[in-house]
């Protein structure tokens, strides 16, 4: 008979009340747009608040169920941010005449309703290691896809999207959860080889050459978007999120500086030799050059807008539906924050930064508390992914770095960025679920077997079953 340990507490009626706060503060801000329409209360409040409520709860209920251990707050941080970029965008179609508020309900409840399938059909994040190289091949299907013709689509000189019928698509934004799936499996599994010890440099630690491969070619992946599909934020994406698995796998320093270094030549490399980073790189430096500011492409006026909206909103913002953030080109999608940020003030952004920090830091919970390397790997890297884009957009958005086109996690609006980030949260549940569910000793199922095989030897332990950090 086996032994099971006691069950920890499930917290799943903490995170409903958690729930109804956020979906309070989501519904809320909602009711707030609606009173600033010209025209009277706009009942379009209640019906998005109710579709949200209804989503919210139903993934909730499929927690009970399939997650029950799963982390209270992550759920309820994820519905109050998208409630808040809901609202917003809701603001803009106001002033703008616009239906991307109805668009990115649809989507997010599309967005839902496939982590919820996700949850149903994983249930144990393990199983995902055992397809660790289909990964890859589906990863690389993803990415070459924008460059098929007649399959991708150009919009504003970058090739990132395919088209549906009358909608278009990122497959880049899949191929970020599947880059991390390849990544945690394939470190998990040679995370003993790329320990070999190398050249020793003071307190350092440097690999040997031949074990640098992965990494380079991670870095060669990440010039191939950068050039073939001009996307500059996803190229930041996919190789920060490599170089930041690789220092979680190995704890080793030296692998983020040589990361570092790839950074810098490849930075150097195309700020002097590709016309879109150059132009980037200009209207960050030179912003309120009136010349750049005036220029059709590659200017600066959304950058210089933002930070007028931003200054406008001071430390307590104009209020919600009183500021002009229609002013800024692409306020509902790349510039959201400084729509909010005019609106919210820098109070409320604050607010909204937390929110985001809160997500990550119980994602990298997550990880430290599961057993078995590769879902740690997993949950950090999956979280990894949410802070490197908030870093990179809000960076972007007050001129700390060149900005690119990376959505706002959850608030922007877009249905490939929703939907994928929706399924990272699906993940970091699960991973968050089997981190804290009583631990059977011995194997009962398929995929405890498989990953309990390698220290099936008396006196050995595998790096999937070790509870310490890989």
């Amino acid at each position: 008979m086996m032994d099971v340990q006691t069950a920890p507490v499930a917290r799943r009626n903490t995170e409903l009340v958690l729930l109804m706060l956020a979906l309070a503060v989501g519904v809320g801000a909602n009711y707030l747009v609606s009173l600033s329409n010209p025209d009277g209360l706009d009942p379009d409040f209640a019906t998005q608040g109710a579709i949200l409520a209804g989503l919210a709860v139903a993934m909730h209920v499929v927690l009970r169920i399939w997650a029950r251990y799963a982390d209270p707050i992550i759920l309820p941080c994820v519905v109050a941010l998208n409630g808040i970029g809901l609202a917003m965008i809701h603001r803009l179609d106001l002033v703008n005449d616009g239906t991307a508020a109805t668009r990115q309900l649809l989507w997010t409840g599309v967005a839902m309703t496939a982590a919820m399938i996700t949850l149903w059909a994983i249930r144990d994040h393990r199983v995902l290691r055992r397809a660790t190289y289909i990964f890859l091949a589906v990863s690389a299907a993803l990415l070459l896809m924008p460059l098929i013709p007649g399959v991708g689509v150009e919009i504003n000189g970058a090739r990132i999207w395919v088209g549906l019928g009358p909608f278009s698509f990122q497959p880049g934004e899949l191929a970020k959860i599947t880059l991390s799936i390849f990544f945690a499996g394939y470190l998990s599994s040679n995370r003993d080889l790329i320990l070999l010890a190398g050249r020793k440099f003071g307190p350092l630690q440097f690999p040997r050459a031949r074990d640098l491969g992965p990494m380079v070619l991670a870095w060669l992946v990440s010039i191939g978007v950068l050039v073939f599909q001009r996307d500059l934020g996803s190229s930041i994406l996919f190789f920060g999120l490599f170089m930041v698995m690789i220092y979680v796998a190995t704890a080793r320093i030296s692998w983020i500086l040589i990361g570092l270094g790839m950074i810098a030549v490849a930075g150097v490399l195309a700020a002097r030799f590709m016309s879109h980073v150059s132009l980037r790189m200009d209207s960050w430096l030179n912003a309120f050059d009136p010349e750049i500011y005036d220029r059709q492409y590659g200017g600066s006026r959304q950058i210089v807008q933002g930070l007028f909206g931003l200054a406008n909103g001071g430390l307590a913002g104009t209020g919600i539906g009183n500021g002009r953030p229609d002013f800024v080109p692409l306020a509902n999608s790349d510039m959201i924050v400084a729509a909010l940020g005019e609106e919210l003030g820098l109070i409320g952004l604050t607010a909204v930064v937390l929110l985001y920090v809160l997500l990550v830091s119980r994602g990298m919970r997550a990880a430290l508390g599961t057993r078995d390397a590769f879902g740690k790997m997993l949950a950090a890297g999956l979280s990894f992914t949410i802070a490197l884009q908030c870093f990179v957009v809000m960076g972007g958005v007050t001129r700390l770095i060149p900005l690119t086109g990376l959505t706002t996690p959850f608030m922007s609006a877009g249905g490939s960025s929703m939907l994928s980030n929706w399924i990272i949260v699906a993940l970091l549940l699960l991973v968050s679920h089997n981190a804290r569910r009583p631990a059977v000793v011995g194997p009962t199922s398929d995929v405890d077997q498989a990953t309990s095989a390698p220290s099936a030897r008396p006196g050995r332990q595998s790096a999937a079953t070790e509870g310490g950090t890989p």
